[in-house]
């Protein structure tokens, strides 16, 4: 049966997808977002759709609207976005996550928390399960958004203790593929975009890091499906591709995908707080929600290089 849906940041890189793909399905869909790092060119082919509407709000601010489940995906999700005004970032995790869940407790609406691998912080447990309590930093330049994530999840879990609220919790790891802001500052988009413009590739440290990234249309079947099971499963659980690759690694991979590119890598210094290592265990997913990427690194790359020669 078809749903009313609230997507919280509905305008940015994964929300634009879930719109897509919510709206396929024949839900109603509100899109919420301030276009701090929204864009609008993300979800124009939704806006001819009856059943999408769109609405420019901040979710630090409360609202009244009547949906039967909501998907808060609203903050920024880029360092280079996330510590320009850390403040803002944490008011986003923390008094928004409030506000979306004071609204479902109100409306009685599935809510579903978009949390992070970040909560991880720098691990020294490989790779990462739920029970992990990982290690963060909570004074360093990334824990606005490390601990605001943490905090999200602290008040998913008192709102389903203290007021019976339906709360899913997912934390995502590294994800990339089309509507990625260009300058987000994330690896992928960051590689191609340098690539395609002759640009050195900044690998950052030796670039024997490693990372797991996941394409964009995985994560959506796993953040539906997390949101559809009737198990009563609430979470954490990790939704991420275990497939694990240093950043030099990719780096060469995407040079290797755009063959006129005159770019070379060039290696600085690691920032602070940077993790080595990011893999999901994602042996829960697979129990709870027969859930597990299907698509591989080159494949979801050549769609996300199409998708930017298409933009620049």
């Amino acid at each position: 049966m078809p749903k009313r849906i609230l997507v919280t940041g509905g305008a940015g890189f994964i929300g634009s997808h879930l719109c897509e793909r919510l709206l396929s399905e024949d839900n109603e869909v509100l899109c919420l977002d301030n276009f701090y790092t929204g864009a609008k060119r993300n979800i124009e082919e939704l806006m001819d759709s009856k059943k999408f509407e769109l609405i420019r709000h901040d979710i630090t601010l409360p609202i009244l609207l009547e949906v039967d489940q909501i998907y808060n995906l609203a903050c920024p999700a880029s360092p280079v976005h996330y510590q320009y005004n850390p403040v803002k970032t944490i008011k986003t995790n923390v008094i928004g996550a409030l506000n979306m869940l004071g609204l479902a407790k109100r409306v009685k609406a599935k809510i579903l928390q978009a949390s992070t691998s970040e909560v991880y912080g720098d691990p020294e447990e490989h790779p990462q399960k739920e029970s992990y309590w990982g290690r963060v930093n909570p004074v360093g330049i990334r824990s606005c958004y490390d601990e605001g994530k943490r905090c999200a999840e602290t008040l998913c879990m008192d709102f389903h203790r203290q007021n019976k609220v339906d709360v899913r919790i997912v934390r995502i790891f590294n994800t990339y593929g089309p509507n990625m802001n260009q300058n987000d500052g994330r690896v992928v988009s960051n590689f191609i975009v340098q690539a395609l413009k002759n640009q050195p590739l900044a690998v950052y440290g030796n670039g024997n890091q490693t990372r797991s990234f996941q394409y964009i249309d995985d994560l959506i079947e796993g953040m539906i499906r997390m949101m559809e099971n009737e198990s009563g499963f609430i979470g954490p659980v990790n939704l991420g591709n275990p497939d694990e690759f240093s950043i030099k690694e990719l780096a060469e991979k995407i040079l290797k995908l755009i063959p006129e590119s005159e770019s070379k890598i060039i290696y600085k210094p690691l920032p602070q707080d940077d993790p080595k290592q990011r893999q999901p265990d994602i042996t829960l997913a697979k129990q709870m929600l027969d859930w597990e990427p299907k698509i591989k690194l080159e494949e979801g790359l050549k769609k996300t290089v199409e998708y930017f020669r298409k933009i620049l």
